[in-house]
């Protein structure tokens, strides 16, 4: 089973440009929560273990998951639902968020242990769940826990700066949760805010150095992926959307491709260090198409497994 932590919340996002003043749809969204609900359209057992808030959004929320069988593991709660504006330039999303004191981050430790199955072969973390707060504290702390007990662990920092008061702080904890995951997926946007006085491709190859992951990819947009898995290293095109309607969850919809892929294929964390170059370019080319069928709706909608 794959289960996710992290964010979840309700997108406005903005569906018209122009003149006139824009027109927002809400959305349920948070880049975990649009994870959980990628690895699941691909027909995988997903459990979510975030709180949910009782109100009108948050019922959305949960009703969505459920809708695409994902286990609604974790308590519903009275504090509010998270709330993030995507307003668009050109096509490309920018965020506001709205957060503090919300439902999905009202966990602590004695929940996360008791709402994690018994049967995770995979967890996934990661974006604004990690930035500050004693959630992103108990996070880290679950990342850690899971790995020392050979479950496959998978880390998007997903990065908004927008919301990152202390940097150090920050770029401290994805360091140390770096060096315990198994999978690491980055953007170029990420690697641009992680090490901003190198290039992309050293920052690369610095960080393919530094830690032990199995796999690392590099997500560029429209110019693809890189992967480094052990001495496998290659690169792979963008899928190409038609038409682009918004890159929102995008890079969603790639990580949860990604391990609905991996859940399917391998039974361990050190299974993962016999992955083949052949399997790791199908899996990759598979993320990018799901990725490009996303980009030609609004918002965060991943395909289903029989879209492809």
């Amino acid at each position: 089973m794959i289960v996710v932590g992290g964010e979840n919340l309700i997108d406005y996002v903005q569906v018209s440009e122009g003149d006139d003043l824009p027109v927002y749809r809400a959305i349920p969204g948070g880049s975990c929560y649009n994870v959980a609900i990628a690895a699941a359209r691909q027909g995988q057992k997903v459990s979510y273990i975030t709180p949910i808030s009782r109100d009108s959004l948050g019922n959305i929320l949960a009703h969505r998951l459920e809708t695409d069988k994902v286990v609604v593991s974790a308590p519903r709660v009275d504090e509010p639902t998270s709330l993030a504006v995507v307003s668009l330039n050109n096509s490309q999303p920018n965020y506001q968020f709205y957060r503090d004191g919300t439902a999905e981050r009202q966990i602590n430790h004695e929940m996360l242990t008791e709402t994690t199955p018994s049967a995770t072969k995979i967890f996934h973390v990661g974006s604004i769940a990690l930035i500050d707060g004693e959630d992103a504290n108990l996070w880290e702390q679950k990342f850690r826990e899971l790995a020392e007990q050979g479950v496959i662990t998978s880390l998007d920092p997903n990065i908004r700066e927008l919301l990152v008061k202390n940097k150090q702080q920050y770029l401290d904890r994805l360091d140390r949760m770096s060096k315990h995951a198994n999978i690491l997926k980055l953007s170029d946007e990420d690697l641009n805010y992680m090490r901003p006085e190198a290039s992309l491709g050293d920052a690369f190859n610095e960080i393919c150095s530094n830690i032990e992951a199995e796999i690392i990819v590099l997500t560029m947009g429209a110019k693809g992926a890189r992967v480094k898995a052990g001495e496998i290293s290659f690169e792979v095109s963008a899928a190409v959307c038609d038409p682009l309607v918004d890159t929102v969850g995008a890079g969603d919809t790639f990580m949860g491709t990604i391990l609905a892929e991996i859940n399917e294929k391998k039974a361990s964390a050190a299974a993962l260090s016999d992955i083949t170059k052949d399997e790791l370019i199908h899996i990759i080319e598979r993320a990018s198409k799901a990725a490009a069928l996303n980009c030609e709706t609004a918002g965060c909608n991943p395909p289903y497994k029989h879209d492809f």
